[in-house]
């Protein structure tokens, strides 16, 4: 059973910036794509950047967050700059195997507070 572990969540104040990585419990399955979700009170979970096969950020994003992957630690990253207080949010860490539909491989969340 592939885990997902997440880390690098906290408390951020409005223009701040924070690290997340998730890291896979094996080396030996390889992932095709890996990448964020994330959710915020009372709204439904959304695509915040994705990296297997080129990436693709969420609009609210670009410009201010960036993925990217160790494929020899089967890790992904989510460097987040100028945060915002709707960036508020649990980030779940993904990640999908080549023919898999989706993601069937999800992290147990990390929170992201942005607030003065």
């Amino acid at each position: 059973q592939v885990q997902l572990v997440e880390s690098g969540g906290g408390l951020v104040q409005p223009g701040g910036s924070l690290r997340l990585s998730c890291a896979a419990s094996t080396s030996s399955f390889i992932f095709y794509a890996m990448g964020w979700y994330r959710q915020a009170p009372g709204k439904e979970r959304e695509l915040v950047a994705t990296s297997g096969g080129g990436t693709n950020y969420a609009d609210s994003v670009k410009g201010r967050f960036t993925v990217s992957r160790d494929n020899a630690k089967n890790a992904v990253y989510l460097q987040m700059n100028s945060l915002k207080p709707e960036d508020t949010a649990v980030y779940y860490c993904c990640a999908r195997g080549y023919g898999d539909t989706g993601y069937p491989y999800w992290g147990q969340g990390t929170q992201v507070t942005v607030s003065s």
